[in-house]
């Protein structure tokens, strides 16, 4: 009993050194986490989803899920280095907007000048380890020495997928402003971001910049978290309203009556970024299926969508090219326009929106670049 008394105790004192590492962040104080109690989706110590939302199915196997994620089944991962074009964004036009997507939930939307970033994860992982969730080869052809000047830097929720430290590290000098939901603005002024450059927004809540971008937080189907506590910060989505043109950012969501509200209060929308990757048969209600995207596109309202939270990492157990495949045919058939771009490859509203079947690797070059 002594034995077992010291390893426990040892393996506790580890994992709180562990997690005093700077990737983890910090919990919101102070007057943040004031202003966090008083928002009516904050109840009982954690933000909540509009409807009842359980992280797991009931009655799922952690035991069985953590052997199925140790022996993850073949195709998981691409098996050859993925192809990408290097678009050179310091020069790339933008009389209309114009949308280079890094792969998984990274994108830079470029517009008369401004530039908005969304979620920039350029460590080569997902995880505050870097032996852990490593991105696929060839998807990190872009680096933070790559951005522009940035106006805006939209960071959707803190998971590690979307808010990366060594990301933010290098990055902030080059931000003039941070967008993110309630509570996510301690880790980045953990990080060394000037607390006046963070504006945070809670679900519903509007912010029209200097530059008259508008920028809306709106509800999401999810969950925060770092470290071992959940719901400390907020997760959203968000409307953009720039320039005469209505763009939808679509964070991590599962399916639910949100999307339709969405459409319905700000649509149609001129693009959407949806989430269409990393869905499992154990938590079906914090990330879509590629059907339930098809349908979430449909009821947003939007002319055009872009399917992200894919090609980038293997976040959950489908084939690595899965998602693409089932939400091309779903949107076939309800009829929702989809663009396919490779990574770096450059989208132009009402102008030029890819749609080569580029994960089909035996049809394309291993690496393309311009």
């Amino acid at each position: 009993m002594i034995t077992t008394a010291i390893v426990l105790v040892v393996l506790t004192l580890g994992t709180v050194l562990f997690m005093q590492q700077a990737a983890f962040g910090k919990d919101p104080k102070g007057k943040r986490l004031e202003r966090i109690q008083h928002s009516l989706n904050y109840k009982d110590g954690s933000f909540q989803n509009e409807h009842q939302t359980d992280m797991m199915l009931k009655g799922a196997s952690y035991t069985k899920m953590t052997w199925e994620f140790i022996n993850k089944p073949l195709g998981n991962k691409p098996p050859v280095v993925l192809p990408s074009v290097k678009t050179d964004l310091l020069t790339l036009a933008d009389d209309k907007p114009t949308i280079v997507w890094f792969g998984h939930s990274s994108y830079l939307i470029k517009t008369k000048g401004k530039n908005i970033l969304v979620d920039p994860v350029f460590s080569g992982y997902a995880s505050p380890v870097s032996f852990f969730g490593k991105s696929y080869e060839g998807s990190d052809v872009y680096g933070v020495e790559d951005m522009p000047e940035i106006d805006i830097c939209i960071i959707t929720h803190d998971h590690y997928d979307h808010l990366d430290y060594r990301t933010i590290q290098k990055l902030h000098p080059k931000v003039k402003q941070f967008y993110t939901a309630l509570g996510v603005g301690a880790h980045l002024e953990d990080w060394g971001v000037d607390p006046s450059k963070i504006v945070e927004l809670d679900w519903w809540e509007g912010n029209t910049n200097k530059d008259s971008i508008t920028i809306t937080a709106v509800p999401a189907r999810h969950f925060s978290g770092r470290g071992l506590t959940r719901g400390k910060t907020l997760w959203a989505a968000y409307v953009l309203d720039i320039h005469g043109y209505k763009i939808f950012v679509g964070g991590d969501s599962g399916y639910d009556t949100h999307f339709k509200t969405i459409g319905e209060t700000f649509g149609p929308f001129d693009i959407a970024m949806i989430e269409c990757g990393q869905y499992g048969r154990d938590w079906p209600l914090i990330h879509m299926t590629p059907e339930e995207t098809a349908r979430a596109a449909k009821e947003i309202n939007t002319k055009i969508l872009l399917p992200v939270h894919w090609a980038k990492f293997s976040l959950a157990l489908h084939t690595w090219n899965e998602p693409i495949e089932r939400l091309l045919k779903a949107t076939e058939a309800n009829d929702v326009k989809v663009t396919t771009p490779l990574i770096g490859e450059p989208i132009i509203l009402d102008s030029m929106y890819p749609t080569k079947a580029w994960w089909r690797l035996e049809e394309v070059p291993v690496l393309s670049t311009n």
